[in-house]
């Protein structure tokens, strides 16, 4: 496999990709990156996006939810909760359900119930996956706008950090 990747994608379900290719981009929490042949050891914290990968002259995508990578020298594994390829997706179920779950964070906006806040995080990550399938099939939702989101903190428990650092 000298000049080449190894991309293997992993959800719970069990193996959703195996492929050997030139070059690899996914998302981390921290932005994307790239692999190729020769990288140096990696790990990163994978957050909902596309992986594109190419093949020859040929360029894939597939949607990835929030997991793992591993890089090395001629390998790149990521383990993930969800993935999918663009000829799964059925746009109008997708849009109907990206509806329904923002209607539903609406709802949620001034949560101070603990609860109400882990149900608000459920849902910001099953919009980004909704967001993320319309965006590889090529029809993508307009950007939303979560200011005072932080990776895995919901805005209130951000701005109660924030305010409790001010006041120190």
């Amino acid at each position: 496999m000298d000049g080449k990747i190894e991309l293997e994608i992993v959800t719970p379900r069990g193996r959703a990709l195996l492929v050997t290719c030139d070059e690899v981009t996914a998302p981390s929490i921290a932005g994307e990156f790239g692999v190729m042949p020769g990288h140096l050891p990696l790990l990163a914290a994978v957050r909902t996006g596309l992986v594109a990968y190419r093949q020859g002259s040929d360029q894939k995508r597939c949607a990835v939810s929030t997991g793992f990578a591993e890089a090395g020298s001629n390998r790149l594994l990521i383990l993930t909760e969800d993935y999918i390829e663009r000829e799964g997706i059925d746009p109008v179920v997708v849009r109907k359900a990206l509806a329904e779950v923002e209607a539903d964070i609406e709802k949620l906006v001034s949560a101070v119930d603990p609860k109400e806040h882990a149900t608000r995080k459920t849902l910001i990550e099953r919009e980004n996956w909704l967001a993320a399938q319309l965006e590889l099939y090529g029809d993508p939702p307009p950007a939303t706008m979560r200011p005072f989101e932080e990776y895995g903190v919901p805005a209130s428990a951000a701005v109660v950090e924030e305010e409790e650092s001010a006041g120190s």
